[in-house]
């Protein structure tokens, strides 16, 4: 098949054959760019140092270059949104429409897609995009002074949880540190949109399914837990956290997958114990809390904080060992107390 850029600059050329070739092929791109592509979207993604591209609704677009949320510059109107929206998820037998107006996917790229529409988005559609990092950071430049002793841990075979705030790092981390593990343990990775990438040769890596755009076929987080538990797995790494799988993961965990990983969204180590606690009795079937509790105190044995640092870069700020119950400060920043 032939390049469309070059037939798009061929057709230009033939409207008006005195255009400086230049100037037809920017324009070739440019018409590209808007008949398949995301139109002035594309081009923010195009650019390397943009991570995030985020869309408010109709006006100013943002993007996060370098760890930095800044305005680009780019201002789209509703309808451009709506066509950027329907040329991302239609490919991916998703839709997007007021029966279906939140849509999470991943881009055969890796890119991950969040669509949420009007009314539930008061403004007008908002889409945010966030790009598949191919480089994996080194342990040293997330983990800092915190290195060795994450790599202790991991020696240990302790089941770590990362918490964080969104877009702090919890990821980063977790790739870094997966690639801090032995080429020849069988690693299976579980997440809702894939984004973890481990280098060794005997990784397995299991995505949630949404299912069509009617919910036929939809797999879950738990379900792909309890599959994942039948694969002889020697670290389970489940990628975040927020659901009904809690719990399956506390049993695995409990149970010899020692060793294992995993992310949440919370601000302090206590917060992230006591969601983890929510988020299992939420699917618990009537076990009592005190059951719970002591399958978190037997499962879970590190906990590590994320954190944006003011100059856009993602760092480990604390390291906490739970012991018995209670939480122990490795690394704790000032002023956080636990109970």
């Amino acid at each position: 098949m032939s390049d469309p850029i070059a037939t798009l600059e061929h057709l230009v050329l033939d409207e008006a054959p005195l255009l400086d070739p230049r100037v037809a092929a920017r324009l070739a791109r440019e018409l590209a760019v808007e008949l398949t592509g995301l139109g002035s979207i594309q081009e923010l993604l195009d650019d390397p140092a943009v991570s995030d591209v985020l869309v408010n609704g109709p006006g100013p677009v943002w993007v996060e270059r370098r760890g930095r949320l800044e305005r680009s510059g780019t201002i789209v109107d509703d309808a451009q949104i709506r066509t950027a929206i329907e040329r991302l998820v239609a490919p991916l037998g998703l839709r997007a429409d007021r029966a279906h107006p939140v849509v999470d996917a991943r881009l055969p790229d890796g890119t991950r897609v969040t669509v949420v529409l009007d009314p539930l988005a008061v403004d007008g559609p908002v889409l945010a995009l966030r790009r598949h990092r191919a480089a994996r950071l080194p342990l040293a430049e997330v983990a800092g002074p915190c290195r060795r002793l994450l790599e202790d841990r991991l020696a240990a075979r302790r089941n770590l949880v990362v918490y964080g705030a969104t877009g702090s790092g919890k990821t980063t981390l977790l790739n870094a540190l997966g690639a801090a593990l032995s080429p020849t343990e069988r690693v299976v990775t579980i997440e809702d949109v894939a984004e973890l990438c481990f280098p060794g040769g005997h990784v397995v890596r299991l995505e949630a399914r949404p299912g069509t755009a009617d919910g036929v076929g939809r797999i879950g987080m738990r379900d792909l837990v309890r599959a994942a538990l039948r694969l002889r797995p020697d670290r389970l790494v489940v990628g975040e956290v927020r659901g009904a799988e809690a719990l399956d993961m506390l049993w695995a965990l409990s149970t010899g997958h020692l060793g294992s990983m995993s992310t949440l969204h919370a601000a302090t180590a206590t917060d992230a114990l006591a969601r983890l606690e929510t988020m299992a009795l939420a699917s618990a079937d009537g076990i009592p809390i005190e059951v719970v509790r002591a399958q978190i105190r037997s499962s879970v044995h590190v906990l590590v904080g994320m954190r944006r640092e003011p100059d856009g870069s993602r760092r480990v700020h604390a390291v906490h060992d739970l012991v018995d119950g209670a939480l122990v400060n490795v690394v704790a920043p000032v002023g956080e107390v636990h109970s």
